[in-house]
Order: structure tokens, then sequence, then C-alpha cells
């Protein structure tokens, strides 16, 4: 039995090929999906938010945070100022104080001094008043004694007494400052000192050490008397001068380091001497 035959409908060359156009989507579908994407974005929104607080609150502490460290460095160093002032303060017068106790010290020392060589001057002014006193009347006794035996009167030559005179006042020079030029009262040079010594006793004397070393009469030095003028150098030309006070022992206004002192003549022996009283 002979197969009944199908008919043959003609097919488009492209019936094997899968339409590319999608399905379409139903209403509902579309609502929904709509729906779920609002609603995760309500929520991404929230979150967003949410962050932005918590992300805004730290920001506005770490602004403060530099305001509050630059406020207190600057206490820090307002305090640290004020300390070093301070300590530069108490340092300063702690000096002014050392300062003001040196000069007060210093100045009882100058007074104590000063006091000392007043005392010194004031017994030498009375010895030399008392020596000049005993020359006088030793002169006058010695002119009425001569008086008879003789029409011109002759001066008498100075007494013991001067010499004390002339050696008291050296003593209390001791101490005083040698300058060069000086005539006193508290600094001499060498011949200032003795054409000073010399004049309380009414024994004028050149100015400077040539001319005194040859003044007087001339003395060896084995042969020296309280009160000679001894001299450094060759006479006439000397350089230095001092008054021989007896036990191998002058006094001078050496130099500036020393100034008026006593000295052994053994330590430096003079050239030669004059005597003038």
């Amino acid at each position: 039995m002979e197969e009944p035959l199908v008919p043959l409908v003609p097919m488009s060359h492209t019936a094997h090929i899968r339409s590319h156009r999608k399905p379409r989507r139903n209403a509902s579908s579309l609502a929904m999906r709509a729906g779920v994407a609002g609603g995760v974005l309500s929520t991404l929104a929230v979150a967003g938010a949410a962050g932005s607080a918590n992300a805004a609150e730290p920001v506005t502490q770490t602004l403060e945070l530099p305001t509050l460290t630059a406020d207190l460095a600057a206490q820090v160093a307002q305090s640290a100022d004020a300390t070093q002032q301070a300590a530069a303060d108490y340092e300063l017068q702690a000096e002014r104080d050392a300062a003001a106790a040196k000069a007060a010290k210093q100045a009882k020392a100058d007074l104590a001094d000063a006091k000392k060589k007043a005392e010194a001057k004031k017994k030498a002014e009375a010895a030399r008043k008392a020596a000049a006193a005993e020359a006088v009347s030793r002169s006058s006794a010695r002119t009425v004694l001569s008086a008879g035996a003789s029409t011109s009167t002759n001066v008498a030559a100075p007494s013991s007494g001067s010499v004390a005179t002339v050696v008291a006042f050296l003593k209390a020079q001791v101490g005083d400052a040698y300058v060069m030029g000086g005539t006193g009262p508290n600094a001499w040079d060498c011949s200032g000192l003795v054409q000073a010594a010399f004049k309380q006793v009414g024994v004028d004397l050149p100015r400077v050490s040539q001319d005194q070393s040859t003044s007087g009469t001339p003395v060896s030095l084995s042969n020296l008397q309280v009160g000679d003028i001894l001299y450094w150098g060759s006479a006439g030309s000397a350089y230095h001068v001092g008054v021989y006070i007896g036990d191998g022992q002058y006094l001078d206004a050496a130099n500036p380091s020393k100034g008026v002192v006593i000295q052994d003549l053994s330590g430096y022996p003079a050239t030669g001497a004059v005597r003038v009283l």
C-alpha cells in the first residue's frame, strides 16, 4: 500500500536561524523589576547619607585637634620664656648683689687704710713740730754761747732731731703709690719723695735725682749715717735716689709695682751718697 504524500511547504532561507529579537516582557514583570530597583536605590541613598554623616564627624574633630595643639604649644612656649626670663633676672640680681658686696668690702678696706695713713701723718707732723722746736731751742742756745766770742752769727747745723723728722715723714708714706713725676701727698716718684721729706726741716733740694746726687757733701758708703741721700748711677746723672734709715736699710719710692717701701741696701747697693744734714 502506498503511503499518502505530505504536501511540502516552502520555507524561508532564514527559518533555521533563531530570532535575535528579545522576547517581550509583560507589564507585571516590568513593574516588579522597577520596584526592586527603586528599593535598592533607596537603600543605597540611605546608606550613603548615613556614611556621609558618619564621615563628617571625624572631619570636624580632625579640624579642631590642630587648633588645640597650637594653643597648647603656645602656652608651653610662653611658660618656657617666662621661666628663662626669671632665671636671667635672678642671675643678674645675684651678680649685682655680689658686685655691691665687693664694692662695700673694698670701700671699708680703703677707709681703714686712709685712716691708718692719716694717723701716721698726724704722728709724723707732731714729731716734725717737736723736732723743729728742739732745733730752734738748740740753735738759740748756741747763738747765745758764741755771741761773746764773735760778732758774727753762724747758723747752727741741723740737729739729730731734724733727721728724725725726715725719717718719720718718709715712714709715714710707706704704702703710697709710685707715679712718675708724683710729688704727693699720696703718690710719689723717687726724687719727689726725697725733696718733700727734707722740706719738712727747711732744706730745699733740687727736684730731680740728677741734681740731688750732687747736693750736700759726698760720703762713702762705708760711712753712712741716718738721713744720708743715696743715689744710683753717676753723680750728676743719677737715675734713682733714696734715703738711708739705718740698719742697712733705705726708704724710697721704688717703682710702680712696689710703690713706697723700705728695702735692704744689700739687695740693691747704691752707687754713692751725699749728706745734707
